[in-house]
């Protein structure tokens, strides 16, 4: 027999061990979440170290992400021509399940020479699930931006210089005589099921590879 429980409509009263221990239980849960996302974290951690490219597999990788984004967005090879410099991501990680975070990393190239190493970090929090690739590159158009990337300790996108994520639209009314802003973002080869896909709030610092 199925006994069907029924709930009055004021609310229940509960004594204050009974409150204890609930609130218990929550910083229980909560806490064994924590360490759980910590752990993944830490293991995410050690093993982009264990994997840490060299100096020559990112300078390969970097030249051939430019040759795909030139084949496939010729504003972008436009806008080439006249950037300071160029931060060349080819493949960024990404993962989330309530909590996220990407990384890959890169080259930052100055009149078509290395000028330095980066990496591309980025950590969320919300409603979030899956898994992807992509790879992204900064075009620099000015010393304003190519001097907050050397002076800095590491440059969170969306604050300093002025990024414009070049998509679809922007890049049909985009042309170097409009070139306004101080660094254009493509964001191209992605591969994956993640919902929504963004830089912004992405920090890029400078670091050491192995030569």
């Amino acid at each position: 027999m199925i006994q069907l429980q029924t709930f009055s409509s004021s609310p229940v009263k509960m004594s204050k061990p009974q409150k204890d221990r609930n609130m218990n239980t929550m910083r229980r849960t909560l806490y064994k979440f924590l360490l759980v996302a910590a752990a993944a974290l830490s293991l995410g951690a050690i093993s982009v170290q264990a994997n840490a490219a060299t100096a020559e597999d990112l300078n390969a990788d970097a030249a051939r992400a430019l040759q795909t984004l030139y084949k496939t967005n010729p504003a972008a090879e436009a806008i080439s021509k006249k950037a300071r410099a160029i931060l060349v991501f080819p493949k960024i990680l990404k993962a989330g399940l309530v909590f996220g975070g990407s990384y890959g990393e890169g080259v930052l190239m100055k009149n078509s020479q290395v000028a330095g190493y980066y990496n591309s970090v980025s950590a969320s929090w919300g409603w979030q699930a899956g898994a992807e690739s992509y790879g992204y590159v900064v075009f620099l158009m000015n010393n304003k931006a190519v001097n907050y990337l050397d002076k800095s300790k590491g440059w969170e996108i969306g604050v300093g210089p002025s990024v414009v994520v070049v998509d679809e639209g922007v890049a049909k009314n985009l042309s170097t005589t409009t070139l306004k802003n101080d660094a254009y973002a493509f964001i191209f080869d992605q591969q994956g099921l993640m919902a929504t896909l963004s830089i912004e709030g992405t920090k890029i610092s400078r670091i050491k590879v192995k030569h």
